[in-house]
């Protein structure tokens, strides 16, 4: 498998967890990823997502942001802002995982009806999906009765 073009994180990344004194298999079990995937990640055979980014770096107790610029996620302010937005999401202790993502969906598609990108997964975002987003964040029901609260995916759409 040949090398990507992410600069030298794999070598940043080795030597940030040796420094810590982590076994390779020791950071995968903090950060939450496999051992072969941090692995492969290391030897610059993977790009890793900003959100693994952020796992590995609070692992090593480390900035994100710093893995960010050397994965080249990080190359101008817009980007950074918009990084900086997602990790503050991801952050934050006092939502669950269904709301953090929720919050994700709803800030691309703002960015995306703004002229900023697209939706990170590729898909588009419609009326229906903002509204049962917003409704699966306060935990309320959809027009369509759907309970947004009781496992429904914000992202599919209304049939």
């Amino acid at each position: 498998m040949a090398s990507l073009n992410v600069g030298n994180l794999g070598e940043y990344l080795r030597e940030q967890r040796r420094n810590a004194q982590l076994s390779l298999r020791q950071l995968a079990d903090a950060a939450g990823v496999s051992n072969p995937y941090l692995s492969q990640i290391e030897r610059g055979l993977r790009k890793p997502s900003a959100e693994v980014l952020q796992q590995v770096a609070k692992a090593l107790r480390i900035s994100a942001e710093t893995l960010y610029v050397r994965a080249g996620i990080l190359d101008d302010e817009r980007d950074r802002d918009e990084v900086e937005t997602r990790a503050v999401i991801l952050a934050d202790p006092t939502l669950n995982e269904r709301q953090k993502q929720v919050l994700l969906q709803i800030y691309e598609s703002f960015r995306k009806e703004n002229g900023f990108g697209i939706d990170t997964a590729g898909e588009e975002s419609t009326d229906a999906d903002i509204v049962r987003g917003a409704a699966a964040v306060r935990g309320t029901r959809t027009a369509d009765g759907d309970e947004a609260g009781a496992g429904t995916d914000p992202r599919q759409t209304a049939s």
